[in-house]
């Protein structure tokens, strides 16, 4: 048989890394199109040595980009969470990490032209619909990759990406609380359910015998205590109107914990099924609304004041995260304006991946 050869970009984009596909390079049929992208990334297989994915849940990640017909956006990015050992891929989910590197992409394909200093590229988030503005630095129309910025959970330094995020509450399930609740029980542990741009399951870590500062490692290699959450989630998930979400990656977990190194809060984010060696940029989005939140689980433990413009720092295992939430409480409830957070890009390799022609027939 002969290998097909399927163009893509393949970026380190905030804490997560993965091919970038323009549309049109891909078949249009849904199933033939996640055969593709499970032959390129080597899926199934716990290696995935036949393939370019990185065998954890942060480096098994696809973008799909194309021109948007969305009269706001520039472009439009789907994002799937390619499975290791199963040959599946979940596309309800969104990344705000992957979405960081869709300008720089969209510049590379010909999608948009670089502005001579900065280049603001709106993009529409075809998973949830949520409107998220990139601003990436273009001097004389070119993008620079080596900059000064540093974020935790990647080593060295780069070029700073703003990320602002809209329209971003009820990202799935059309709701700030979508059990209607501020607060509630499950399992016998108090849980916030709340949907600002990833539907989330928040509890603190105490009531479920943990300190909030576990390493990654410490957390995984409980298993009683990963059952416990799984199944906390899955009752959420129906709770919330998702359904079975069993096999599922939404909703995603945390546990909250007070801060220890100078931030508002500490979290432990899950995905779902293990802890993120860092935090994925939608759930600290979520985790820094529920900080903010009057009558969350986070009241009490969050040094955040609730301002309505607020830069709430989060602590995870790898460091700290920061986003600059502009909300307005009502009560129980808030209005988010925007939420914008920095992240930082590396192309890695631009060319062509290579699969079985017997997978596109």
């Amino acid at each position: 048989m002969k290998q097909l050869a399927i163009p893509c970009l393949f970026f380190r984009s905030g804490t997560s890394r993965g091919p970038f596909f323009l549309q049109s390079d891909l078949p249009t049929e849904a199933t033939i199109r996640d055969k593709i992208i499970l032959g390129a990334m080597g899926s199934p297989d716990e290696r995935q040595i036949d393939g370019i994915g990185g065998a954890t849940t942060l480096t098994s990640k696809v973008a799909i980009f194309s021109p948007s017909p969305h009269p706001w956006a520039d472009v439009d990015y789907l994002f799937g969470q390619v499975s290791i050992n199963q040959a599946e891929i979940d596309w309800s989910p969104s990344c705000g990490n992957m979405v960081a590197a869709i300008g720089h992409a969209a510049i590379a394909r010909g999608l948009v032209t670089g502005m001579d200093q900065t280049t603001t590229i709106k993009i529409r988030n075809v998973n949830t619909n949520a409107l998220i503005e990139a601003i990436i630095l273009t001097p004389q129309g070119q993008v620079i990759y080596d900059g000064d910025m540093s974020i935790d959970g990647v080593p060295g330094t780069a070029a700073p990406v703003l990320l602002n995020f809209m329209e971003i509450v009820g990202s799935k399930t059309g709701q700030l609380l979508p059990t209607g609740y501020c607060r509630e029980e499950i399992e016998g542990v108090e849980v916030t359910c709340i949907d600002v741009a990833m539907p989330m399951v928040i509890a603190r870590a105490n009531d479920l015998g943990k300190t909030g500062y576990e390493t990654k490692a410490e957390l995984d290699a409980d298993t009683a205590f990963l059952a416990r959450i799984a199944r906390i989630r899955r009752i959420a998930g129906e709770r919330m109107g998702l359904g079975d979400v069993t096999n599922s990656v939404v909703p995603k977990f945390a546990i909250i914990a007070p801060p220890r190194y100078g931030g508002n809060i500490t979290s432990r984010y899950f995905v779902p099924n293990v802890c993120h060696s860092a935090h994925a940029v939608t759930g600290a989005i979520c985790v820094g609304c529920c900080s903010l939140l009057k009558g969350s689980v986070a009241q009490g433990i969050t040094t955040s004041i609730g301002s309505g413009n607020e830069m709430v720092i989060i602590e995870h295992p790898s460091g700290k995260i920061e986003v600059s939430l502009v909300t307005t409480n009502q009560g129980s409830s808030m209005i988010v304006d925007s939420a914008g957070i920095v992240r930082t890009v590396r192309l890695l390799l631009s060319g062509n991946v290579y699969v079985s022609s017997r997978l596109w027939n």
